[in-house]
């Protein structure tokens, strides 16, 4: 079966969720360009969005629609060869028009599995839970005689299990997008142990097609990019704890996200990001990835401790934040939950008591001007030699953090979950949009 008759059925499981719209959004697109070349006019092609709630559907149609416009306009020129033999069509908005209708018109909305019995491949984004897709892919699997393969999104649990479990005999392979997938350029793919050649072949071409950048990693749990995620929280949470006996714990909270962001140079600080991801589905990976890694812990009594009040953050359907470990105006952090006091404590009223606990540190180069600096590399190498020898609580902090950063990232290596030092590199700088690899010489 060629690339193109594989996409001429297909389903998106978690259709109207944050990670699987966005996986239907680049999927519409990719099988409404095929669909227009001469060669395929008059073959029916079909998108099945699956998920368990009508209302939910109907938001995901709107926004596939929304955004199928925005894409289409990007690319009117490419259009206009598509729809060259239609002398119907002259103006760009018209051409546009016609676009959006036929991409639309490739997608059916369902809450039922069935719906996916027809299909040649299915991609996944449902809750990280192995049992539950275990189950689903199962079902699909022994109704569906087309011998579909599945694209699982899981972020955390091994592909081999998952293949095992369903007895999918190498028809499924991790295609990890990062989120949101229309914007993210990254794609982490994890061949399980009898994962099919053509499978694999098919993934590349896909994501070629979608333009991602694509790093491997072998099939461990957590993979690269919450293999460093999740260790990189635990340390964290752990400099809290220890911060924590000289400082109130809204400070010590403070400090580290501060750390984290400003002086490591990052787009977000460490508590920020959780509450972006959600303390909930932080600590759910963890438990996810635990049973797999014998030789470590991967739990947080802090996250379980936020979990018991209530703190959970995550994001509203608009994308705008909720309120988590910090409290959220305008998108920007104002206030950090007191875990004594049960209640958000104003950053105004403490900060510059952290800041001068911290010392006098060098001025850190904002995250945006480094990131898109011709000369980042001189930059940093600067301003990190000014960290390596300055004095102060807020250097040592740096430095440690830096450090773990850094031995995390090795350790993916030589525990075998990344295949080189680049890969876990291009994963923090692509993924998560770190101004450098968490493997460098900065501060060696």
């Amino acid at each position: 079966m060629s690339y193109e008759e594989r996409l001429q059925h297909v389903s998106v499981l978690g259709a109207a969720g944050k990670m699987g719209s966005g996986i239907l959004l680049l999927t519409v697109m990719e099988m409404a360009d095929i669909s227009l070349k001469p060669e395929n006019k008059g073959k029916a092609f079909v998108l099945n969005a699956i998920d368990v709630s009508d209302e939910a559907l109907a938001g995901v149609m709107k926004y596939l629609k929304a955004q199928v416009l925005k894409m289409a306009e990007k690319k009117v020129v490419a259009l206009r060869k598509m729809y060259a033999d239609n002398v119907n069509l002259i103006e760009n908005e018209e051409i546009i028009n016609q676009y959006v209708f036929d991409a639309i018109s490739l997608v059916r909305t369902s809450t039922r599995l069935e719906s996916a019995f027809d299909s040649r491949m299915v991609f996944e984004a449902i809750k990280e839970d192995p049992e539950l897709k275990i189950g689903i892919f199962s079902k699909i699997s022994a109704n569906n005689p087309n011998q579909p393969w599945f694209f699982t999104n899981t972020s955390s649990i091994p592909i081999t299990k998952l293949d095992e479990g369903a007895g999918l005999n190498g028809r499924i392979i991790g295609f990890h997008f990062y989120n949101p997938p229309a914007v993210q350029k990254l794609v982490e793919i994890i061949k399980a142990e009898n994962t099919l050649p053509e499978v694999e072949i098919f993934a590349r071409q896909y994501a070629k097609n979608l333009r991602k950048i694509v790093v491997p990693s072998h099939d461990k749990a957590g993979f690269i990019g919450n293999g460093h995620f999740m260790r990189d929280i635990l340390h964290a949470t752990a400099e809290v704890e220890k911060l924590s006996a000289q400082m109130p714990f809204v400070e010590a909270v403070y400090a580290i996200n501060k750390i984290s962001q400003d002086y490591l140079v990052r787009p977000m600080g460490i508590f920020q990001l959780i509450d972006y991801v959600g303390v909930d589905v932080c600590s759910f990976i963890m438990s996810v990835m635990n049973p797999y890694l014998p030789s470590e812990n991967l739990h947080s009594p802090l996250l379980d401790n936020l979990l018991s009040l209530g703190v959970k953050g995550g994001q509203f359907s608009d994308g705008s934040q909720k309120d988590g470990i910090l409290k959220y105006e305008k998108g920007k952090p104002v206030a950090i939950f007191d875990i004594e006091k049960r209640s958000y404590i104003p950053i105004a009223e403490f900060q510059s008591g952290v800041d001068t606990k911290l010392g006098d540190l060098p001025a850190p180069p904002p995250w945006k001007t480094v990131v898109g600096s011709k000369t980042k590399e001189e930059i940093l190498a600067g301003y990190f030699k000014q960290i390596k020898t300055a004095s102060g609580l807020g250097a040592e902090l740096t430095r440690n953090y830096a450090a773990r950063s850094c031995e995390i990232g090795r350790f993916l290596v030589s525990s075998g979950v990344a295949f080189n030092e680049n890969d876990v590199n291009t994963v923090l700088l692509t993924g998560f949009f770190h101004a450098y690899g968490p493997i460098n010489n900065y501060l060696d």
